[in-house]
């Protein structure tokens, strides 16, 4: 495997869910990257790994129609990318809101069932029983009439994933959804994006800094950093010697039990914690 190269799954031929075809992305006179290929599946699981300003989330912005590319192009189940596309669902990083929020959890989900309508939101007949089902979904019907403010980080990045996933997307775009959440919540986010995948055949494109809570639901890795980049299975990416050519500096990747260990990445800490990617 080298650099910039993309392995097609073995398979029957499906439609692809996302297909960016020599793309490339500048940012001033800097190139973020260029000469991306990426093909993806009905129900693949990718996760997008890179250091801080590698162009992970210029890359979601590309797909959700927010950001242009220098060149190529991006196609959404066969059509060209556009602004609030519904099968496309986003799940941002988690940002605490202020405790004096007045929404309700359930105003929350509410937005992604009818927040996309022109003018006013009108309840539609089966409105309530849709948010009802989204919320019992991520595991928030407990607290869905609780003022949002007031709830958890894990809490509120719930309804955020309920939100998301209001229109039955079939292309998940995951913007750091687990940053600052405790162990357990990571466990329970990662458990209801993966569902997602397996019951809808959704695809899931994952940036992440710490491939440790999702590495067993991987299929992929897209791996970027200075410019360059490489696309392959876990075991293929996640080696030392790929690792140091791409970076063009020694990396070493270590296993510690369960976990993988990555020590000499520039702008990385030993778990790939690297910070908010703002390219």
């Amino acid at each position: 495997m080298s650099a910039g190269t993309l392995r097609q799954a073995q398979g029957p031929v499906r439609t692809p869910i996302l297909e960016i075809a020599g793309a490339a992305l500048r940012r001033g006179e800097r190139e973020l990257w260029s000469g991306l290929d990426l093909t993806v599946e009905p129900g693949e699981f990718i996760a997008v790994l890179g250091p801080s300003g590698s162009g992970k989330t210029t890359l979601m912005r590309a797909i959700l129609g927010l950001q242009p590319l220098s060149a190529g192009s991006i196609r959404v189940a066969g059509q060209p990318v556009q602004r609030g596309n519904p099968r496309i669902g986003y799940i941002p990083q988690q940002r605490p809101l202020p405790p004096d929020t007045s929404m309700r959890a359930r105003d929350v989900v509410a937005l992604g069932v009818n927040g996309t309508r022109f003018g006013l939101p009108i309840p539609r007949r089966g409105d309530r029983a849709r948010v009802d089902a989204l919320l019992e979904g991520v595991g928030a019907a407990h607290f869905a009439d609780r003022r949002v403010g007031l709830l958890s980080g894990g809490e509120q990045q719930r309804l955020r994933v309920g939100q998301a996933l209001a229109d039955e997307p079939t292309l998940l775009l995951c913007d750091e959804p687990l940053s600052n959440l405790d162990l357990a919540n990571q466990v329970g986010v990662t458990e209801i994006i993966d569902r997602q995948r397996r019951e809808r055949d959704a695809a899931v494109l994952f940036v992440t800094h710490d491939i440790n809570p999702i590495l067993g639901r991987v299929d992929r890795i897209l791996y970027i950093a200075g410019g360059r980049f490489v696309l392959g299975t876990p075991d293929e990416v996640l080696q030392s010697r790929v690792l140091t050519d791409l970076y063009g500096t020694p990396v070493f990747v270590l296993r510690a039990g369960d976990r993988l260990v990555v020590v000499g990445a520039p702008d990385a800490t030993p778990h790939h914690d690297h910070d908010e990617d703002e390219a």
